[in-house]
């Protein structure tokens, strides 16, 4: 099955409203230059602050904004409610979201979120027509004891238990090994595309072969310019979620044209 590469770029805590404009400006610039079928599916994750301000500039009347999809950082399960600091589902639809990034490695370890609030969350995101952004991976240590696959199974069991094999299929795992997450270090191309044909097995086991095969699995993890077009030549990573390379236009622009060389 071909399946339309992804290239996400999680601004994290970065940007202010005006810079977040002044960015996304820069790739809608790119992307006008190319047609929806041309270009891979491009999603950015500002933060909560600048989703309407990014949202805002986004428009529909055929230029490069509305080839960009826009993703929030996290959400809450819960509708709504005495959870202060917290978003819903709603709430980032109503920002102009078409995704929710949940999962990410930050969010396990500063935030001491467990597998059950990601099972929670991913199901409220597909109940509430968004897609969820499921994250997963090991630490270093995790990967020295010969625990990476074991691990890993383990998140994407619990994330998508209870989930049904057509939300499975619509839904988006990203592969981040958290040893090379900001680091400068990448995982091996061929390392990589072996961790996430596991995880398609793994999700095969859990849903079916057919989400297996329509599910896209992305590698994240200090992705750049000159990573990007191995990565995507391999048979299972179907884009990447980038992160310090997001926050420059030339460079994320850079990784999308690399990725319609070899992918699109």
């Amino acid at each position: 099955m071909s399946r339309k590469p992804i290239i996400a770029g999680n601004w994290k805590m970065n940007l202010l409203q005006s810079e977040a404009k002044e960015l996304f400006e820069g790739i809608k610039s790119f992307v006008n230059d190319y047609t929806a079928s041309q270009l891979p599916t491009v999603i950015i994750a500002p933060t909560f602050t600048s989703l309407c301000a990014v949202d805002s500039v986004k428009c529909n009347c055929g230029c490069g904004g509305n080839k960009i999809s826009v993703a929030a950082q996290n959400c809450h399960w819960e509708n709504s409610g005495a959870y202060t600091g917290e978003i819903s589902v709603a709430m980032a639809k109503d920002a102009g979201c078409d995704y929710i990034i949940i999962g990410h490695s930050e969010r396990r370890q500063y935030f001491s979120e467990t597998d059950e609030m990601i099972n929670k969350k991913a199901k409220a995101i597909l109940a509430g027509g968004l897609i969820p952004i499921i994250c997963c991976g090991e630490t270093l240590e995790q990967r020295e004891a010969g625990i990476t696959d074991e691990h890993i199974a383990s998140q994407i069991r619990a994330a998508l238990s209870g989930i049904s094999s057509e939300d499975v299929a619509k839904s988006v795992i990203a592969y981040e090994p958290i040893w090379a997450i900001g680091t400068g270090k990448t995982c091996d191309s061929v390392e990589a595309n072996r961790v996430i044909a596991m995880i398609r097995n793994v999700v095969k086991e859990v849903a079916g072969e057919s989400a297996a095969d329509s599910i896209r699995i992305l590698y994240g993890g200090s992705v750049k310019p000159s990573t990007i077009e191995e990565q995507m030549a391999q048979s299972d990573i179907d884009g990447a979620l980038v992160g310090g390379a997001s926050l420059k236009a030339d460079s994320f622009n850079e990784i999308i044209a690399n990725t319609m060389k070899v992918a699109v």
